[in-house]
C-alpha cells in the first residue's frame, strides 16, 4: 500500500489528461512552482497593506485596545438590554505604545503586513498545498476531501475572528488595567512590539486551534484515529487544551484562558461526533461491500 501510494505520489498529467510518472526532480520542479505562486500572491497582500499601513494599524490592529470596540459596546448594550446595568460594560483603556529602538515603527510595520497578508492569502495558500498533494490521492480520498478549502478557510477565519473580536479585548483591557502597588512607581507602557505580538499569537493561535474539527475528520479518514479512542483519552485532550489555552493567551488571568478553553473544548467534543460519525459510515460501507 505504501509503494502505491508514493508511486501516485509522482505522478502528472500529460497534454491528454493521461497520468505520467514523475521523476524526483519533476516532482520537486512543480513544489517549487507551488511556493513561488504562493510567494507571489502573499507578496502582493504584504505590499499592498504595508502601503496602507497606517489605515491598517489606526483602524485594525489597535482597535481592540481602544474603548470605543465594536466588542465593548455590544457587551455593554447586551448587559443593559437584559436589565444587568454596567455589569458587562469594561473599564475604559488608556493604553499608550512605546518604541525603545530606532527601526521599531518600521519592523512592527513590516510584521503587520507580513502576518496579514498570510490571513489574507490563506485560502489560496492552503489551494496550493490542496494542488500539491491531490495526485497523493485516490479516486475515493478525492471524494472524501470535496469542500476541503472552503472547511479549512471557515475554520480558520472563525478562529482568527474569535481571537481578534472577543479574546484580543479581553485580553488588552485586562493588561492595560491592570496596577502594580499603589505608590505609582510602576507606569504601565507596553512597547510597539509587544502589543503586535500579542495580537499576532492570539489571531494566528485561535486560527490554527479552530482547524480542530477538520484535522480530525482527516485522521479519522485515514485511520490514525477513532470515535471511540476520542473519548477515551478526553481527560487527557482536556488537560493538553487548558495548556494550550495558556500559550495563546499572553496574558496570565484566568479570565482570558476561559475564553479560549471553552471553544476549544466545545471543538473537541464536535471532533468526536465527527469522528464517531465517519467511523459509522465506514463500518456501514464495509458491511455493504462484505
Amino acid at each position: 500500500m505504501a509503494n502505491t501510494r508514493s508511486y501516485s505520489f509522482l505522478k502528472k498529467r500529460n497534454a491528454d489528461g493521461d497520468e505520467a510518472n514523475m521523476s524526483f526532480i519533476e516532482h520537486l520542479e512543480a513544489l517549487r512552482w507551488h511556493i513561488v505562486r504562493s510567494t507571489i500572491f502573499w507578496l502582493v497582500a504584504t505590499i499592498g497593506i504595508f502601503i496602507n499601513i497606517d489605515w491598517v494599524f489606526d483602524n485594525i490592529v489597535f482597535a481592540p485596545a481602544k474603548s470605543d470596540f465594536i466588542t465593548y459596546d455590544l457587551l455593554c448594550n447586551l448587559g443593559r438590554k437584559l436589565q444587568l446595568g454596567d455589569v458587562l460594560c469594561m473599564p475604559p483603556i488608556h493604553l499608550k505604545l512605546q518604541g525603545n529602538t530606532i527601526s521599531g515603527p518600521f519592523m512592527s510595520a513590516l510584521s503587520i503586513s507580513m502576518v496579514g497578508g498570510l490571513i489574507v492569502t490563506f485560502p489560496y495558500l492552503f489551494w496550493e498545498l490542496w494542488r500539491f498533494i491531490k495526485p497523493a490521492l485516490s479516486p475515493k480520498e478525492l471524494r472524501y476531501s470535496r469542500g476541503s478549502i472552503f472547511w479549512v478557510s471557515l475554520c480558520f477565519f472563525t478562529g482568527a475572528s474569535f481571537g481578534y473580536f472577543v479574546l484580543a479585548p479581553f485580553t488588552f483591557n485586562f493588561l492595560s488595567n491592570f496596577t502594580l502597588g499603589t505608590t505609582g512607581a510602576y507606569v504601565y507602557m507596553p512597547t510597539l512590539n509587544d502589543f503586535i505580538d500579542s495580537l499576532n499569537n492570539i489571531i494566528l493561535g485561535c486560527g490554527l486551534s479552530f482547524e480542530l474539527p477538520v484535522l480530525a475528520y482527516v485522521l479519522t479518514k485515514i485511520g490514525l484515529i477513532t470515535g471511540s479512542f476520542l473519548r477515551k483519552y478526553r481527560k487527557y485532550a482536556f488537560v493538553i487544551i487548558l495548556l494550550l489555552a495558556a500559550i495563546i493567551t499572553p496574558s496570565p488571568d484566568w479570565t482570558s484562558q476561559v475564553i479560549v478553553a471553552i471553544p476549544l473544548l466545545l471543538l473537541f467534543e464536535i471532533s468526536i461526533i465527527i469522528a464517531s460519525r465517519v467511523d459509522k459510515e465506514d463500518e456501514r460501507k464495509q458491511k455493504e461491500w462484505s
